[in-house]
Parts: C-alpha cells; structure tokens; sequence
C-alpha cells in the first residue's frame, strides 16, 4: 500500500535541509533560505559562462605565445599580447566565482544583487587588446 505523497514544499524543504548541513561555501550556503531553483541555476550557468570566457582567453594566450617562437623579430610583443590574455583568464575565472558566491548570497537573503565591478575594466582592457592588434596589423 502507498501512501499519501508528501506535499512538494515539505519534501524540498527536508532536502534542503540536510543538504543545507554539507553545502560548501558555508559563507554562501549558511545564510537565508533557499531561492528559488531557477534562479539558482541561472546563476549558476552565468558562471559557467565565465569560466567558459576565460578558458578561451587562457587558450588565445598560449596561442599567442606558441606563435612567438616563430616570429623572434616581433616575439615580445607576442608574449606582452599572451600574459594579457593570460591575466584576463585568470580575473575571468576569479570573477565568475565572487559574482557567483556574491549574487548567490545575495538571493538567498533577499536583498539587491551586487552591481559588476570587473566587468567595466575587462571591456576597456580587451577594446585595447583588439585596438592595438588592428594597428600592429595595419602598420
């Protein structure tokens, strides 16, 4: 004999519950009550999406600098153009994390979610980035 299903608020508030005790960052997880899923997974998949920026930066740089052994005459540019990207791989990855744990605190205790501070500085890197490449192209 079944019995009677339990009513789906209760049940994802019992698993939430004992999840609650092994969610890792505590900082994160250890406050407020759980949002709602969709906006969970939204954020999460925002983060992945900076991850995802940032691993093509990671790999332009090595490009780049594997292309350096092939040009010595201009081979420092190369690695200069490389340890950029390189760099805006790393603060794309550092970033997705903090916005990730910032916003995801943020809904858990039902205030405003935190403005982009990265973001601003990221743009104006890479338009100079794309800037200096079209001169060194074009001269």
């Amino acid at each position: 004999r079944r019995s009677a299903p339990a009513a789906p608020g209760a049940t994802i508030a019992a698993m939430s519950d004992e999840a609650g005790q092994r969610r890792w960052p505590a900082w994160v997880y250890g406050v407020g009550d759980d949002p709602d899923p969709r906006f969970s997974l939204a954020n999460e998949r925002t983060f992945l999406a900076w991850i995802r920026t940032g691993l093509a930066f990671v790999t332009a740089g090595l490009g780049i600098s594997a292309l350096a052994h092939f040009a010595p005459a201009t081979g420092a540019r190369f690695i200069a153009a490389a340890v950029v990207l390189l760099c805006c791989g790393v603060l794309c990855g550092v970033t997705g994390l903090t916005r990730w744990a910032r916003n995801e605190r943020s809904m858990r205790l039902g205030v405003a979610l935190a403005r982009p501070s990265v973001l601003p500085m990221l743009t104006v890197i890479l338009l100079l980035i794309a800037g200096l490449a079209a001169f060194a192209l074009l001269s």
